[in-house]
């Protein structure tokens, strides 16, 4: 089957798009608004950039009355956000804080989150969330759409600041991923955790390509 989907003419009970990019890291982004009040929201549109310097994105839709949401308003305003990972221990907290709620109200408490203070930035950190990342905002990229909640702000972050608690990273230095087992966004209602792994490595023998698979950063000469 194919449709065009400025008609949505795909003849299905639900729409199939955000099923056919998947599984989707969510960016579960905690900002502090100029009068001190906290925000913590999940986007399922999130991604990394590049890694050196390591940068990284996520989209925000509109709200459902149509304005853009309390993240993007802080971020603009402050220049500051912090990426927590969402874990399947975490995911009921994270589904708590993806509700729609006004502006005064402080999602850490309302999902019983507990706050940790970050290094080079104001917005606290997730405590319980085994990996941080602590930004500075870039740009914003605003892309129009359709309805009230079409249009969507791209938030571009450069990373600063990165936290990973000891416990999971293994004996060989790497993260352990099936031990953290990370949240990722499917469609419809659907998520999915990581608890499976494989490798493979690019064939031949070009070292420069291979790091830049594996994501080193490069020594800078000073």
């Amino acid at each position: 089957m194919y449709y065009d989907p400025d008609k949505n003419n795909h003849g299905l009970p639900h729409n199939p798009f955000k099923s056919c990019v998947i599984p989707r890291p969510i960016g579960w982004i905690s900002t502090i608004s100029q009068d001190g009040i906290h925000n913590l929201a999940p986007f399922s549109q999130f991604q990394n950039l590049t890694f050196d310097p390591p940068y990284v994105m996520f989209a925000a839709n509109q709200n459902t009355k149509g304005m853009r949401k309390d993240t993007v308003i802080n971020i603009e305003k402050t220049g500051e956000f912090v990426y927590n990972m969402v874990t399947w221990e975490l995911r009921e907290a994270m589904n708590i804080t993806a509700s729609e709620v006004p502006f005064e109200i402080d999602e850490f408490e309302l999902a019983g989150l507990t706050k940790a203070p970050s290094v080079k930035v104001k917005p606290a950190r997730v405590s319980e969330s085994p990996i941080h990342f602590e930004c500075i905002h870039y740009q914003t990229i605003r892309i129009p759409g359709n309805g009230l909640m079409g249009s969507v702000d791209v938030i571009i972050g450069r990373v600063v600041m990165i936290h990973i608690k000891d416990e999971v990273i293994g004996p060989d230095g790497r993260l352990d991923i099936l031990r953290i087992r990370p949240v990722a966004r499917l469609g419809y209602y659907d998520y999915t955790t990581v608890d499976s792994l494989f490798q493979m490595v690019i064939p031949g023998e070009n070292e420069l390509l291979l790091t830049g698979l594996e994501g080193a950063i490069k020594k800078h000469n000073t």
